[in-house]
């Protein structure tokens, strides 16, 4: 299988960062395209009980998702970026189908117990769901 076109799946923390590092050498070593998708979480602001009106929590999570691609100067520089709104584990497995990824790099923080079961792993359900393979990266120790 040969890898030419890499989806790194970014949201702004510092294990996203160290995934894009680690797609972007891959994809240097392979002399593959880079592509980045942040998604701007929509459920967010339904979950959230707040006197902030949702339309404003959207507007912050369009700006955190847009700064979590512009935090990503990577070589080779991204083919395409998307900021998708949505689900982000349905958003990232649409967008790889739709610009044709042949793999995903994905970081996972690594949850466990009830925070995982509350919080769910969006890593997890990629790599369900994508129809192409799915590199999850841990947080380094």
């Amino acid at each position: 299988m040969s890898f030419t076109r890499i989806l790194i799946a970014l949201d702004g923390s510092p294990i996203a960062a160290h995934a894009a590092d680690v797609g972007c050498e891959l994809a240097r070593a392979l002399g593959a395209q880079v592509s980045v998708v942040s998604v701007v979480d929509t459920t967010l602001a339904d979950a959230v009980a707040s006197d902030v009106s949702p339309s404003l929590l959207l507007d912050e999570a369009r700006q955190d998702a847009r700064r979590a691609i512009d935090a990503v100067r990577s070589e080779p520089a991204p083919a395409a970026e998307f900021l998708p709104e949505g689900k982000p584990d349905e958003e990232i497995v649409k967008t790889a189908g739709a610009w044709k990824a042949d793999l995903i790099v994905i970081g996972s923080h690594g949850r466990r117990g009830l925070e995982r079961m509350l919080l769910g792993s969006v890593a997890e359900a990629v790599s369900r769901h994508a129809r192409c393979p799915v590199l999850i990266v841990r947080a380094t120790s």
